[in-house]
């Protein structure tokens, strides 16, 4: 998979890029990561990407040219997505990241900045996409949480493919709680089914744990997988 990060500050995503198993998805050619920098598609001598809002206003707008100069310079692969990390797009969920990376070989990737960018960026693109209701000093963070979690689903990245399945939000449910040695560490004790050797018993245990902790912790998650379960029921009835 090929992506396009459009970002005036391309020099913050070297470190993120180089490591973990990012780095190593990269080093192997499962996916590309070009840094465009709109700046360099200017035509003052300045180099200006900003202006301010019409109408008035606080703060500076990131003007269209430089974006679509940016955009336009690139190849186009055939199934292309073209998106704009943006507080009022649609929030990043493992759906999303799924169908990103399943249905696109290109993601051209544009970080906002300043007070945004001028509305007439978004005839260039195909979907605006945030990581929640907040507000961050530009787009460069939610694009490398993009790229990891897209990254991470592609062939070949996650050595056991297995791991992918029984992770939280994968089942409509959080994941379990895990425990590595030692099995007992100050006064909290791995839970005595785990080290039964009974992976039917073992198995049962992380699916109640896992209805569990949804219901405490995302009581919201929760009430969509029951109404999913009971469609599923009626379904089989």
């Amino acid at each position: 998979m090929r992506f396009d990060i459009v970002t005036l500050f391309p020099d913050c995503f070297n470190s993120v890029l180089n490591s973990g198993l990012l780095g190593k998805a990269l080093a192997k050619q499962i996916a590309e990561v070009n840094l465009i920098n709109p700046r360099d598609f200017t035509t003052d001598k300045h180099h200006k990407v900003d202006d301010e809002p019409y109408g008035g206003g606080v703060g500076m707008l990131m003007k269209p040219e430089p974006i679509f100069s940016a955009v336009e310079s690139l190849p186009i692969l055939p199934r292309r997505e073209i998106i704009l990390m943006s507080p009022q797009g649609q929030t990043v969920d493992q759906p999303l990241l799924r169908e990103l990376s399943a249905n696109f070989d290109q993601l051209v990737v544009i970080c906002g900045h300043y007070e945004g960018v001028d509305d007439r960026v978004l005839h260039l693109v195909t979907r605006e996409v945030s990581l929640g209701d907040f507000i961050l000093t530009g787009g460069e963070i939610p694009a490398m949480a993009l790229i990891n979690g897209v990254v991470r689903l592609l062939p070949g990245t996650v050595g056991k493919v297995e791991s992918l399945k029984s992770e939280s939000f994968e089942e409509g449910l959080l994941d379990y709680p895990q425990y590595t040695r030692p099995a007992t560490f100050r006064k909290w004790k791995v839970p005595d089914v785990l080290l039964s050797g009974n992976h039917a018993a073992i198995s049962r245990w992380r699916y109640e744990q896992q209805i569990e902790r949804t219901r405490k912790r995302r009581p919201d998650m929760y009430k969509v997988w029951m109404e999913e379960m009971q469609k599923l029921k009626r379904f089989k009835k």
